[in-house]
């Protein structure tokens, strides 16, 4: 079983002693926000081929990855690092500082241990097509021998994603886009021929109607990189989490809402009030991220 850590809040930067000692206990719980019951996931070695980790902040969680590199199985980060001002992401960390997280991960545990996401696009005042071009560019300049590959997506707009970015466009005066199809295939182009003169291939990220020549599917729990790092199989079935996705299977065990990292875009947090609320009644012990449903 690949263990993801997680899609669904960033485990990385908030909630890494409570997944360490989760991982000593050898399982912990995830509660069901739909069918409100909990499940018990196993994190014994025995039971664990791998471990994916997302974030956009690897700093405090790298005193977390010895014990993690001690349980024997194969792990990587998918590092999301975008670089985008202040009204996107409030309180995200720096790209220097990010770009050094990279540096150290390799540097301890080899090359392919990151996955840099450049996820996901926002079209804006602030963020236009150049924007895009030349931060792309940096970071893959920054990171180049480093990683091998970069995911990307765009923005997708649910209805609580569209109400903070309307609030935020306001507060702090900005405008924001959905790209036609054109202007995506025209960005993502420019973005794969960066990345090939990097050295770095682009995935696309359950969005195949924006593939070009170059891009590829994007498998975010990826069985074969897992396998790769571990010098030997890793067993897993193809089956994506929604249209378009090219992941293997795994077991996410985040939950959504407990992010309290404020990116106006993000799928994960429908209430960035209560992601904060439940971050600050965060127990380490607790066997979950926050106290099961209430029956």
């Amino acid at each position: 079983m690949i263990i993801s850590a997680s899609y669904k809040t960033d485990i990385p930067a908030f909630y890494g002693e409570w997944f360490v000692k989760r991982l000593n206990a050898g399982y912990c719980t995830v509660p069901n926000p739909n069918a409100r019951r909990v499940s018990r996931v196993s994190l014994d070695p025995s039971d664990v081929d791998g471990f994916v980790f997302w974030t956009k902040n690897l700093g405090p969680f790298l005193r977390c990855l010895p014990p993690v590199a001690r349980l024997g199985r194969p792990f990587y980060v998918q590092y999301t690092i975008n670089g985008y001002p202040r009204a996107l992401e409030s309180d995200v960390t720096p790209l220097t500082h990010a770009i050094r997280h990279v540096k150290e991960v390799v540097g301890d545990y080899g090359v392919g241990t990151v996955v840099w996401r450049y996820d996901t696009i926002v079209m804006s005042s602030l963020t236009p097509a150049d924007f895009h071009l030349r931060t792309f560019a940096r970071i893959a300049r920054s990171l180049e021998g480093l990683v091998d590959e970069v995911v990307v997506s765009f923005m997708h707009i649910y209805r609580k994603t569209r109400q903070h970015l309307v609030e935020a466009a306001r507060e702090c005066g900005f405008e924001w886009t959905l790209p036609s199809a054109s202007q995506r295939a025209e960005l993502l182009a420019q973005l794969v021929d960066i990345g090939k003169r990097h050295g770095v291939m682009l995935s696309v990220c359950s969005q195949p109607e924006g593939f070009v020549p170059g891009a590829h599917v994007a498998r975010c729990m990826d069985a074969r990189r897992l396998s790769k790092l571990a010098g030997e199989p890793i067993r897993a079935r193809l089956r994506g989490n929604r249209s378009g996705c090219g992941c293997y299977v795994a077991r996410d065990v985040g939950e959504y809402d407990t992010c309290p990292q404020g990116c106006v875009y993000c799928y994960a947090v429908h209430n960035q009030t209560l992601a904060k609320r439940r971050f600050k009644l965060h127990d380490p012990d607790s066997e979950s991220l926050s106290p099961p449903p209430e029956s």
